[in-house]
């Protein structure tokens, strides 16, 4: 029967990744494919599982990840309904990695800024079962994981024999920073990677969510110096206006937007335009992607 299951499996993902460029011919661009797209192919996120950071330049919105972190999340939502990060700041921005925020006096018991009614433990949850997981999963090999996909647009890695399932740490991506032992962290101190995707990072870390916008307002901040990128005059630091629920803002004041279903066919067409480009720029066809040079299109 499990032989079975995966022959199905395999099936059925091969009728949605197409695995050559013929079967994506004739050829369409991704701006054409997701300007043809219907309604039924986007989804709104929960709004109880968005947060919107507001930053001086902008705003960034978080999706969070509840099905493979769901203590960590708790905490987070509890620490933006309690008003954690507001007046906070990202006090760290250290080239093709990551940029990191929340109270830099953290380690200090007696500087720390309060965490509320917050957990201060957490056990680590760096993986979880992918039973029950619906994994859109890709034709390609993987250096990281045995399969890769994702799940409600979120990048992730799987272990079949081993039954499990991961966040992988893509472009975007929120972690859960910690110390040395992996359960240490508590979601109050956050990074977003914005360099060459460290998967390295899988399943070491809590990933908690990602960024569906605003990335920009990040990537361009200022370098820390080497070798951590941490700021050494805090009057670099980038300030943080305030990290709500989106669920907790008054309607009228949220970001409206959407984000491609990962399991639709547009979302299919979308991965086999870049796997292979036929276009006339591209004189070789990949045949190849990588997870995380997949961005979920947003609108």
């Amino acid at each position: 029967m499990p032989s079975q299951r995966l022959a199905l499996t395999a099936l059925a993902l091969a009728c949605l990744l197409p695995a050559t460029a013929e079967a994506a011919k004739p050829y369409r661009s991704v701006q054409q494919i997701l300007a043809a797209s219907a309604d039924g192919d986007w989804r709104t996120p929960d709004p109880a599982n968005l947060l919107y950071m507001d930053l001086p330049a902008g705003r960034v919105i978080i999706e969070l990840a509840p099905q493979f972190a769901p203590r960590h999340v708790a905490n987070i939502q509890t620490l933006a309904a309690e008003h954690f990060w507001d007046s906070t700041s990202i006090y760290r921005v250290q080239d093709n990695f990551v940029v990191q925020f929340g109270d830099p006096e953290a380690d200090d018991a007696q500087r720390a800024k309060p965490l509320g009614s917050a957990e201060r433990a957490l056990p680590a949850e760096f993986e979880r079962s992918s039973k029950g997981l619906a994994i859109t999963a890709l034709p390609d090999h993987d250096g990281w994981a045995p399969r890769t996909g994702f799940v409600d647009g979120f990048a992730v890695g799987e272990d079949p024999k081993a039954g499990k399932a991961w966040l992988a740490h893509c472009y975007g991506t929120l972690g859960a920073g910690r110390n040395n032992a992996e359960d240490s962290s508590i979601g109050a101190e956050l990074y977003v990677v914005t360099g060459q995707s460290p998967r390295q990072l899988d399943r070491n870390i809590t990933v908690v969510g990602r960024v569906l916008q605003g990335m920009e307002l990040l990537s361009a901040l200022p370098r820390g110096p080497a070798p951590m990128g941490f700021y050494a005059d805090p009057s670099q630091r980038t300030p943080i206006t305030s990290i709500r629920r989106a669920s907790e803002v008054p309607v009228a004041e949220r970001t409206a937007i959407q984000v491609l279903r990962t399991d639709s066919r547009t979302f299919a067409d979308t991965v086999e335009a870049r796997r292979n480009r036929v276009d006339d720029f591209y004189k070789r066809p990949a045949g190849h992607i990588d997870l995380c040079n997949i961005p979920v299109p947003v609108r």
